[in-house]
């Protein structure tokens, strides 16, 4: 077995605060007694934005814009420069989650376009001949909880031929009439979306009824704005054609990850909304698009 190193956060869900202390141990496994020249870890914290293939080219001016922002980056010394002994040695560490200056720290984020990571490196530096180690681990921060009662903004919809935009032929449009409500377009991240929906009457009948969650994602300068929608999760709540006049619950969690409060910042926005999206047997294909605003309480 050759030398191997690894970080052990002590927070088992990896989840930190601004201000807060990342504490783990370093764990070195070796057979023998290893020489170094010092063990350091370094916290970086950075947003990649990337451009979709479609706006490469239109904005050349992007390309000033989409560089990596670097929200933090930070390095502590765990142990000089010695020996490490045979078997496995536990380095115990303390690491402050601390920012320079006004930077702000933005809600870990894993998206398409708009990507917020932080990870935390274990160096550790050896002679010439023998190579470098180092592991990397990412943690979670989630930003500071509102401040202040979050009220609830209820949202009660009709679908029916006339409500719906985009469309050339209106009058060969089956006929159909579908009610609803959302309790609230003001979500908090950590509790479902509810709300739901009745079928008064449709001439076709029904195949599907879907709740797609989308993120909408924009990057960019002054000289111009690529903006993106995509889907980040598709969940059916009706199937078949279902009985006219009977509620429909909608229930939607917020995927952990794929979704964060609503950010609005100088180089990026990432949004979000929900398509209620009816389908038809003979495949006509019926959307209703709701904006959302997602906040941590």
């Amino acid at each position: 077995m050759a030398t191997s190193l690894d970080i052990r956060l002590k927070r088992a869900n990896k989840v930190y605060h601004e201000g807060e202390v990342l504490s783990g141990v370093v764990v070195v496994n070796t057979k023998e007694t290893v020489q170094h020249q010092g063990i350091s870890l370094t916290m970086e914290g950075t947003v990649n934005l990337q451009l979709s293939s479609k706006s490469v080219g239109v904005f050349e001016a992007f390309y000033n814009s989409v560089k990596p922002i670097q929200l933090i980056n930070s390095n502590i010394e765990v142990v000089k420069a010695g020996k490490v002994p045979s078997g496995k040695t536990e380095i115990p560490f303390e690491f402050p989650l601390h920012v320079k200056g006004n930077k702000v720290l933005y809600e870990t984020y894993h998206g398409v376009f708009v990507n917020i990571q932080y990870t935390l490196r274990c160096d550790m530096k050896r002679s010439l001949l023998a190579k470098d180690l180092n592991k990397t681990c990412e943690f979670i921060v989630h930003s500071m909880p509102q401040k202040g009662k979050q009220a609830p903004t209820p949202v009660v919809f009709s679908i029916s031929p006339e409500t719906l935009q985009n469309v050339k032929e209106r009058t060969t449009l089956p006929r159909f009439m579908i009610r609803g409500r959302l309790h609230s377009t003001n979500c908090i991240i950590t509790q479902p979306l509810t709300g739901e929906l009745v079928v008064e009457h449709s001439e076709v009948p029904i195949k599907s009824i879907e709740l797609q969650l989308v993120r909408v994602e924009t990057c960019g300068c002054a000289e111009g704005y690529a903006r993106d929608a995509t889907e980040i999760q598709n969940i059916q709540i009706a199937e078949g054609d279902v009985c006219h006049g009977l509620p429909i619950p909608i229930y939607m969690v917020f995927p952990r990850l794929f979704t964060c409060p609503t950010l609005e910042t100088t180089n990026f926005k990432v949004e979000f909304e929900v398509n209620i999206v009816i389908v038809l047997q003979d495949d006509h294909l019926i959307s209703e698009n709701f904006p959302l605003k997602l906040c941590r309480v």
